[in-house]
């Protein structure tokens, strides 16, 4: 098959998707990724890529400069508008490039609905994948955005369906844009996310050991684990005291820049005798870094083999970083800054493998006592434990082998179609 794959020009979509193409590629396939100009800098492989231009005034540094900052209403509305801007811009460039690649297939990821809008179009099978907390609805679960636990009973349905109502408010803009493109592209009225999602089914990193519960819903639903390079980093380098406890912290390619929060953990460990190694990546200068007062700053570490050794994790919330620290069975402290950090945060806390702390009102002491919490009561590390041992599966084979078999028939059907004409 020759695959197209799309995603939004962020670094974790692009390392997932990026990883993904060169798996395809190496099991006879043709794959090639679409990425909006500058987003190729996040590729950490050989994988191919067309590039887009970007929107006017929007290049991937100042999508990534605001989407790093979306504090307040207005900066979600701003996030918002600049999504929508570049949905516009791909649905105006993905038809003759589609076109001119020959693609047999698309897989859109489930954030950028310009993948299932021309997909559609030009009739092409597709298949969605979430990078980051699938969008299928469930009324027991709340948005992805929001930290709200579980709902077991009907009020918590209802507030559920609350939110749901707030998220379509404040994706108006999305919305008018996915409407506007479905009109002109001819196809049925279209204007959520949830709506561009493929009909052949969704395959998902959120792996089912870490979600909350779901009803089976009337499409294919694949939770297959973290899609990653199975093939391990470099050795872990610092010095670590066997003796003393020790914690990881990063906040992820957008969030290292938040020096306030280093600084407050980094304190935190210190009253406790706790080392701390925090990576930055990138986002930090030296005078920044060494202000932070940790045991160890750097930019990049081999994040899991760093976990392997780690008592805790303290993240912002991001799949990634969550899915590796449990991987290795190591506890999480998370706090949320933007996105589906909240929803992954509440997932942590529903199964019992880690706690959650609000961004806003953190103090070194909130966070101190966080992580005595977690390095005295071991049922922490025990969950975190359990759940590593259920998040061994080699998610990167199994989304290959669901794309192979839900993908393939289409792409036959559609063959022996163009061949009678």
């Amino acid at each position: 098959m020759r695959l197209a794959l799309i995603c939004p020009p962020f670094p974790s979509h692009v390392q997932v998707f990026g990883t993904l193409a060169c798996a395809l590629q190496s099991r006879g396939h043709e794959a090639i990724l679409i990425l909006q100009e500058g987003a190729e800098a996040f590729l950490s492989n050989h994988a191919q890529y067309v590039l887009v231009p970007s929107p006017p005034g929007l290049t991937t540094q100042v999508l990534l400069q605001r989407a790093a900052r979306p504090a307040g209403l207005f900066g979600v509305l701003r996030t918002v508008a600049d999504s929508a801007a570049t949905t516009e811009n791909l649905c105006r460039y993905l038809p003759e490039i589609l076109h001119r690649e020959s693609a047999d297939a698309v897989i859109a990821d489930q954030m950028e609905p310009a993948g299932g809008l021309v997909a559609r179009h030009l009739r092409l099978p597709y298949l969605s994948l979430a990078s980051a907390l699938p969008l299928e609805r469930d009324e027991r679960i709340p948005p992805p955005y929001l930290d709200w636990p579980y709902a077991k009973d009907e009020p918590g349905i209802r507030r559920n369906r609350g939110g749901e109502m707030v998220s379509r408010q404040l994706l108006s803009c999305q919305r008018r844009m996915i409407r506007q493109w479905a009109k002109r592209f001819g196809l049925e009225e279209l204007e959520t996310l949830e709506d561009c999602l493929s009909p052949l089914g969704t395959i998902a990193q959120m792996p089912q050991a870490l979600d909350y519960p779901r009803t089976q819903g009337v499409r294919s639903f694949l939770q297959v684990g973290a899609i990653r390079d199975p093939k391990g980093g470099e050795e872990v380098t610092p010095e670590i005291d066997p003796q003393r406890p020790f914690v990881f912290m990063s906040l992820g390619t957008l969030q290292g820049h938040r020096i306030s929060l280093f600084k407050a953990v980094a304190r935190a460990c210190r009253q406790l005798d706790a080392q701390l190694l925090v990576a930055h990546c990138g986002c930090l200068n030296a005078a920044q870094a060494a202000s932070i007062d940790a045991t160890w700053v750097t930019d990049f570490v081999p994040q899991r083999e760093v976990l392997a050794r780690a008592d805790i994790c303290v993240t912002h919330g991001g799949q990634n970083t969550v899915l590796d620290a449990l991987g290795a069975g190591t506890p999480v402290l998370v706090i949320p800054i933007a996105f589906d950090q909240p929803g992954i945060a509440s997932r942590v806390v529903h199964h019992h493998a880690g706690l959650k702390l609000s961004l806003r009102f953190l103090t070194a002491r909130k966070a101190g006592r966080a992580l005595k919490t977690l390095l005295e009561d071991r049922s922490y590390s025990r969950s975190a434990r359990s759940l590593g041992t259920q998040l061994q599966s080699d998610g990167l084979a199994l989304a290959c082998a669901q794309i192979e078999r839900l993908l393939t028939p289409h792409v036959r059907d559609e063959e022996r179609q163009h061949e009678q004409q």
